[in-house]
């Protein structure tokens, strides 16, 4: 009778398991509907608001579950000479991995690139989500990334520590 308790213990670890990963790397992901307009954005220096850039080849994918889930990918003919003249730079950016299956984007080879100097970040948008920005990157080849990264009010917000006065009131939020 032992036995046959353990493996029905083990048995249901087992499916539990695999659900788990299922529901993390494929059930919330869904791919995101090109515009083909404005699904590249960067905050230009002149305005201090995102306008759209030049694109082509886009492709995205999103979770409800996160706001930092949204990772994409596009190709631009805009050089990085014109885009940091004309849009502001995102300093210590730290791209996400995504899933396997979400095949080009390829986090570590992205973040080798920034470290090397041949990917520049720039801000696609300041407070998406509360405490979130959307990083856009562009290699010197034209290949581009973008994904969403808590920034300092984020950090501060999402790990429970009190938000000072400088971050803006999340929606909802009580006003005191």
């Amino acid at each position: 009778m032992g036995k046959v308790i353990g493996i029905g213990i083990v048995m249901i670890a087992l499916l539990a398991g695999a659900a788990m990963y299922y529901l993390q790397v494929y059930h919330f992901y869904e791919p995101v509907e090109a515009t083909g307009t404005d699904d590249v954005r960067m905050v230009n220096l002149a305005t201090n608001a995102p306008e759209a850039v030049l694109y082509e080849d886009f492709q995205a994918i999103d979770a409800a579950s996160s706001p930092i889930r949204y990772r994409a990918c596009f190709t631009t003919e805009m050089s990085q000479a014109m885009l940091t003249e004309t849009y502001e730079m995102y300093e210590d950016a730290e791209p996400l991995t995504a899933p396997g299956w979400f095949d080009c984007f390829d986090a570590e080879a992205i973040a080798d690139e920034l470290e090397a100097g041949t990917a520049l970040a720039f801000l696609g948008e300041k407070n998406i989500g509360y405490g979130i920005d959307r990083v856009v990157v562009v290699t010197d080849d034209g290949r581009g990334y973008a994904w969403h990264e808590l920034n300092e009010c984020g950090d501060e917000a999402y790990d429970g520590t009190v938000v000072g006065e400088e971050c803006p009131p999340r929606e909802g939020a009580a006003e005191n």
